[in-house]
């Protein structure tokens, strides 16, 4: 039988530190492959971070881990001007997760008749997740057809669960069903026809929802931003103005300063599939100045693919980060979306002030940059 090499030690004189680790190996099967040691990223906390949600409600210290100097205490001084003004409500609205095969027929005719067995036959699939899965459930199907294509999306309710490779798995047991069943056959077909929005910026999410929809909002006192965010309500409304103007003019998809700083921060902390920020990072900041010169501030994150279960969620450090939030397992996943959605808003709030203050670049020159020994 060849020997199987172990990459950890065939390594470890090239790569002394990172390959420096008190973990086996076997811990982490099913998360990592060839593995040989651990990339250490720095992890910082902010907070307490108040929260009024559906789930969460509290005060949330949260860790970040990072290596750009500055971000921490940027989000720390957007929740400690969020805790002085008595907290961000954050409500998650709606929770779905997508897969969307793609059929090809040889004309029209036969895709035709293909959706009307598909339609009479949509109470049969219900039995086959559940069968597949403990925790999903099959909650809608939409066609779209274009041509001799037919591209169904499968949405599911994942629980807590993150949930992709969870609705893969489902949709492929009901796509070999219809194989196997149907009376007119494709010419051929695919699991994911790369328009479920998987771990890329769509504007279908803004539509719909993608994993979990979350909105939160906060009022700052005029004596908070001022003593806290170093600026005015006025200048935080008119930079707000000005910079949504120019992430239309950009393209974006979405309105918003830098939601990917803090939710990757985050999902590294915590287990979470970090690639995910892709799509988690796309929504939609709004700032207003109020008559009596408060700051009405809101964000909205339709596509946060998170979970509290599966995934990197129960390795040693993740897990531990994700229990400091009170997050970690079943019963916890839509409390993490609302602490996220609070945490975007606190970092929206911080950088927004920076930047209609003129300190932005003040701030990263002196912690964001490594000192001269």
């Amino acid at each position: 039988m060849k020997t199987v090499l172990n990459k950890q030690e065939e390594f470890a004189s090239q790569l002394p530190i990172l390959t420096n680790t008190r973990l086996a190996p076997s811990l982490f099967q099913g998360n990592i492959e060839n593995f040989i040691g651990m990339s250490q990223i720095p992890t910082g906390v902010i907070g307490p971070l108040k929260v009024h949600g559906t789930s969460a409600n509290g005060n949330y210290h949260i860790p970040l881990a990072t290596t750009e100097g500055a971000l921490v205490a940027s989000y720390h001084r957007g929740s400690k001007a969020c805790l002085l003004a008595g907290g961000i409500t954050s409500i998650c609205l709606q929770e779905g997760v997508q897969r969307s095969p793609v059929f090809k027929f040889e004309n029209i005719k036969d895709l035709s008749l293909f959706v009307s067995w598909f339609l009479a036959e949509k109470e049969n699939f219900q039995e086959i997740v559940k069968r597949t899965s403990r925790f999903a459930k099959l909650t809608d199907t939409r066609i779209q057809i274009e041509g001799n294509h037919l591209t169904i999306s499968f949405e599911y309710f994942t629980a807590d669960a993150a949930g992709q490779n969870m609705v893969t798995i489902c949709t492929e047991a009901i796509c070999r069903f219809m194989i196997d069943s149907c009376p007119i056959k494709p010419n051929h077909w695919f699991i994911e026809g790369n328009s479920s929005g998987d771990k890329k910026a769509t504007a279908a999410a803004f539509n719909h929802v993608r994993g979990k929809k979350v909105t939160a909002e906060i009022t700052l006192p005029a004596n908070i931003v001022s003593e806290v965010l170093k600026t005015s309500a006025e200048l935080m409304d008119r930079y707000w103005r000005t910079s949504t103007m120019g992430v239309i003019q950009s393209g974006a998809i979405g309105a918003q300063g830098h939601y990917a700083n803090g939710l990757a921060a985050l999902f590294l902390a915590t287990g979470q599939d970090v690639a995910c920020v892709a799509e988690a990072a796309t929504g939609i900041t709004r700032m207003e100045q109020n008559k009596d010169g408060s700051l009405y501030a809101a964000v909205t994150l339709p596509n946060l693919i998170v979970g509290t279960i599966g995934g990197g969620t129960a390795l040693p450090t993740q897990r531990e980060c994700l229990e400091m939030m009170d997050c970690y397992g079943e019963g916890k996943a839509i409390k993490y979306a609302e602490i996220a959605a609070a945490l975007a808003l606190a970092g929206e709030l911080s950088i927004a002030a920076a930047l209609s203050a003129g300190h932005f670049t003040q701030a990263h020159q002196k912690l964001g940059r490594r000192k001269s020994l």
